[in-house]
């Protein structure tokens, strides 16, 4: 029985070796480079932010959950769904960064940095703050105005995101037993929103983002209930109906964007981005952990734009198959937000109970930032080849970065670096990359992490009246736009992966 039992096992590591993903101990492409790495002419170079994230807001579905989270400095409030809120003043809770105020220096950084593109998201609570709002809110259209005329002024494109995970609160409102993307006017109300921002900024912009990262939206709202409206699905097929919802919303926008254009004689391409990661098995031997990590993997990132693509909602490992009415063909480019490695432990006794870790803690060598998350720069390339591969459409990167506080951010340097590097190979090999957007310009509200992870290029002093200082990074990122990946900085980058 024994001797059957180690034949057995050797016989599925063996099938293991051939079935779902595979983990590699390669980090980088190359070892290094004879000569500066270039990007394409016309290629778009900015920084990625969301408005609930910089911006005061307080009719959004975030500001309510803010609300029930916050009792003022110092007092903790138990069961808060936002990490660490009670720490921070009732200022930083209200203006989040001050960008309502700091507009102008913020657009003059990007300017600073090289930058000739900038994405942003439009907040739809701001514009509709009330269910009977039929007009826009004039302070919130000013506001847009104003920042629209300054990235004109300053010779920086925008591109505009229309759902970056937050929603008037209004919305959530119980209307016939459904709330949000499930109520039967949800699509109307959308549909609104859309029509006025692309009528009103429309001539202005070149590359619209109809959704951002829908699955994080998703599992995080639906499943894991720490983003609005907090629930706990229990599983796939109880979160589908919002899926459907989304997309029917992507083919509304993209509808709405694509009439103005032709009209307007605008050239308007419009996609949505999809939060990304290299899935990998914790453990290369075990088949279940090679085969769950394929499986989350086509879920969690390509389920989506499959969908769109073909036009039909298939959700892995469920029996959903749904036509969705004028979805199909509805995306001109891919959005890709990597964010490194994540790795996948099984449980051969609960197949469905397995873990999802943000690093190997067995791998002390493993570089990681300060939430955890495992930096794997190869995994860049990968994702941009395997959209390409899949979908022959152009890419942009709409967001990657990394949390680190420290003015002499030496991982975020190392991460730009390699990552760019890393969407140059991409590029030689076929992918046609057309801009890469780094999250974030600015420390800023991280959603359920609150204030304490910091993806800025520049900091955000929230003690010193919100005063913004450049870290170093942000003179990596200058100095790649302006001349390139030089051979010396990408050896003092990939040090560490050796």
């Amino acid at each position: 029985m024994r001797k059957f039992s180690f034949f057995v096992l050797l016989s599925l590591m063996a099938l293991a070796t051939h079935c779902g993903k595979s983990r590699t101990s390669e980090k980088l492409t190359r070892t290094e480079v004879a000569q500066p790495l270039k990007f394409p002419k016309g290629f778009l170079w900015g920084t990625a932010t969301a408005a609930e994230q910089l911006e005061a807001t307080t009719a959004s579905d975030w500001a309510e959950l803010i609300r029930k989270s916050y009792a003022g400095e110092g007092k903790a409030v138990a069961g808060a769904a936002i990490k660490d809120l009670h720490l921070w003043s009732a200022d930083v809770i209200t203006k989040k960064t001050a960008h309502n105020e700091k507009l102008a220096e913020d657009v003059a950084l990007m300017k600073e940095m090289g930058n000739n593109a900038y994405r942003f998201s439009i907040a739809w609570d701001k514009l509709f703050p009330k269910a009977e709002t039929t007009e826009p809110d004039a302070a919130a259209v000013a506001f847009y105005d104003k920042l629209f005329a300054e990235l004109k002024r300053n010779g920086i494109e925008p591109s505009v995101t229309l759902f970056h995970f937050s929603s008037p609160q209004w919305f959530f409102a119980e209307k016939d037993g459904k709330r949000g993307w499930e109520r039967a006017d949800a699509l109307e109300h959308f549909g609104r929103f859309v029509t006025f921002v692309v009528n009103r900024w429309g001539k202005d912009v070149r590359v619209w983002t109809t959704l951002n990262e829908p699955m994080v939206y998703i599992y995080s709202g639906y499943m894991q209930g720490i983003f609005p409206p907090m629930e706990k699905r229990p599983n796939e097929k109880a979160v589908a109906p919002v899926m459907q919802s989304l997309l029917k919303a992507h083919a509304l926008a993209y509808k709405i964007i694509k009439v103005f254009s032709t009209k307007n004689g605008v050239k308007a391409s419009v996609g949505v981005t999809q939060h990304t990661r290299e899935f990998a098995p914790y453990r290369n031997y075990a088949l279940l952990d090679r085969i769950i990590a394929g499986k989350v993997e086509q879920a969690f990132i390509w389920d989506f734009t499959d969908a769109i693509q073909t036009g039909v909602l298939k959700v892995t490992n469920t029996d959903i198959e749904e036509t969705i009415a004028d979805l199909k063909g509805t995306q001109d480019f891919i959005g890709v937000n990597y964010y490194g490695r994540f790795y996948i432990k099984s449980n051969i006794f609960s197949p469905t109970k397995f873990e999802v870790k943000n690093h190997d803690e067995s791998d002390e060598s493993e570089i990681k930032n300060e939430l955890g998350w495992a930096d794997y720069p190869i995994g860049m390339k990968t994702i941009l080849l395997t959209a390409n591969n899949k979908y022959k459409l152009p890419l942009y990167i709409l967001e990657s970065g990394t949390a680190e506080a420290k003015h002499d951010d030496i991982l975020r340097q190392r991460l730009i670096t390699t990552h760019l590097a890393e969407t140059a190979a991409a590029i030689e090999a076929g992918a046609d990359v057309r801009g890469y957007f780094h999250w974030s310009l600015i420390d800023n509200f991280e959603w359920a992490e609150g204030y304490d992870a910091r993806f800025g290029l520049v900091e955000t002093d929230y003690k010193n009246g919100f005063a913004r200082k450049k870290r170093k990074s942000f003179d990596t990122y200058k100095r790649i736009i302006e001349t390139g990946i030089s051979p010396d900085a990408y050896r003092e980058a990939a040090k560490p992966y050796h």
